[in-house]
């Protein structure tokens, strides 16, 4: 019978075979063992293209297996070990992925599979290969990549989709709240440090920071941010213009490196911690009308599509601050008289009942005034309703004049009109109500060159002036009626008061 080796083909013997089919597979094929105390290990066998790929001699693995590690990245080391020692500890299949040092320098992904085998002295040896896998790690990585890009355009786009919504559903006057909350929602989206908002004056030589969210731990910088003259910084004034005129962004990625001419803006910024920022501009009425901006503490690496996306909130902020506009502009209309400007009886009655709800808890006095002007039908029968109309327009101009901001100031109908003097009692707005009296005596009312001569008389009640008046706008402007009539009662151009006529 003959002997196997001598029906083998060529010159190849059993004991050749081996080495010769590793050479052809693509991985490295090993024998590794590690003793029975685990000190040692080493690879009996490793095929040699552990050579071509890691720079590792064959003969030195056969010795020691130490050497295996030092072409394993540091992150992987650790890995490696704890995977070999839970299969040695099982005798389960030894699987592990970890990046090795090619010749090259450049780090592969390689995994190891092998099946370990314990000795009668107690070594254990493991019989497998290792394999590059970075062709797979980088496919998986695109997928990673792409997965996480759909997630974070769906997850920008349902967010958008959500304030939009929250725009649409909020109520009048809750702009502010609504601004606050898109620029909290952007800010942890993209998670910078501020996120805020600017609106220029309407002289487009001022910009003040009107909405601002900060990271918890971030020093909010509104209240320093107030009518900022634009005119200030000639590099940052160059960069609004382009907003402006431009419709241009402003990004500055590393603030320590802005040019020599942004020395001063330089200064700022990093007193005020920043190191990089965006700002886009937002508009109103289709012109620019400030900008929305956010600032990142620390260098970041930025999306390259960062800009269009903050540009998509700017859209966002700009179509609110539009709809609030108008929504004013509409107000206005409602609560406004159209010829004069000021405020009227819609508007009064609502801010009578909360000064007379601060009363009834606080105290807080308040009084009002009723002026009628005399003898105003003769002017319209003798001049024209132009006349009329020019000197009620006057007589609005002389009560702003000589009220302030929290006065409320009215007309009431006709030739008469109502200021609300706040935190102030009866005797107080008599002072005020005697400069405007003598204000219009001496006024040079003048219509297509005609001189008229005018005065104007009033009425004045507190709350709690009278015991007998319910404080209620229905009693406290019937009181003031009722006083009127007594200043027109002893001969105009005065005013009455719960003591009578009073007169300079």
């Amino acid at each position: 019978m003959p002997r196997f080796d001598d029906d083998w083909p060529g010159n190849i013997r059993p004991t050749e075979l081996f080495p010769k089919l590793a050479s052809g597979v693509p991985g490295v094929l090993f024998i590794y063992e590690r003793s029975a105390d685990g000190k040692h290990h080493r690879y009996p066998f490793v095929s040699e293209r552990v050579r071509d790929l890691f720079g590792l001699e064959p003969a030195d693995l056969r010795r020691e297996g130490e050497t295996v590690f030092s072409v394993i990245h540091p992150e992987d080391v650790a890995g490696v070990a704890a995977s070999i020692a839970e299969s040695a500890e099982k005798l389960s299949p030894w699987q592990h992925q970890a990046r090795m040092r090619l010749a090259s320098g450049d780090y592969h992904w390689f995994e190891s599979d092998s099946v370990p085998e314990l000795q009668a002295d107690g070594s254990i040896l493991w019989y497998g290969q290792f394999n590059d896998i970075q062709a797979f790690k980088d496919l998986e990585f695109s997928l990673r990549e792409s997965e996480a890009e759909f997630a974070f355009q769906a997850g920008f786009q349902k967010l958008i989709a959500r304030l939009s919504s929250d725009f649409i559903t909020r109520g009048f006057g809750n702009i502010d709240q609504s601004i606050n909350q898109v620029l909290e929602a952007i800010g942890q989206f993209f998670g910078v440090d501020r996120a805020y908002l600017y609106r220029f004056s309407d002289q487009r030589d001022e910009m003040t920071n009107t909405h601002e969210w900060c990271r918890e731990g971030v020093e909010p910088l509104i209240t320093t941010q107030q009518q900022v003259p634009i005119d200030t910084f000639a590099w940052w004034h160059d960069q609004i213009d382009r907003m402006i005129w431009e419709n241009g962004i402003v990004f500055i990625e590393d603030v320590s490196a802005l040019p020599e001419e942004a020395a001063p803006e330089k200064a700022l910024l990093l007193e005020q911690g920043v190191s990089s920022m965006f700002c886009v501009p937002v508009r109103t009425r289709g012109i620019v009308s400030g900008f929305f901006g956010v600032d990142s503490l620390s260098q970041r690496v930025w999306r390259t599509d960062q800009a269009d996306l903050l540009i998509i909130v700017s859209g966002l902020l700009s179509g609110a601050l539009e709809r609030h506009r108008l929504e004013e502009e509409l107000m206005n209309q409602s609560i406004r008289d159209p010829l004069t400007g000021l405020h009227n009886r819609r508007y009064l009655d609502p801010r009578l009942d909360e000064m007379i709800a601060l009363w009834n808890r606080e105290r807080q006095p308040f009084a009002l005034g009723l002026f009628d002007i005399d003898h105003f039908k003769a002017v319209n029968d003798t001049l024209g309703h132009l006349a009329g109309d020019y000197v009620l327009r006057e007589f609005t101009g002389i009560l702003l004049a000589h009220t302030r901001a929290t006065d409320v100031v009215a007309r009431f109908g006709g030739e008469e009109f109502i200021v609300v003097f706040s935190a102030t009692d009866g005797e107080a707005v008599g002072a005020f109500v005697n400069r405007v009296i003598s204000r219009v005596r001496g006024y040079e009312f003048v219509f297509e060159g005609e001189s008229i001569s005018l005065t104007v008389s009033a009425g004045v009640a507190a709350v709690g002036d009278d015991a007998a008046i319910a404080p209620t706008p229905e009693g406290l402007i019937g009181c003031a009626d009722n006083r009127l009539y007594l200043a027109k009662q002893a001969g105009r151009d005065c005013y009455a008061d719960a003591s009578g006529p009073s007169r300079l």
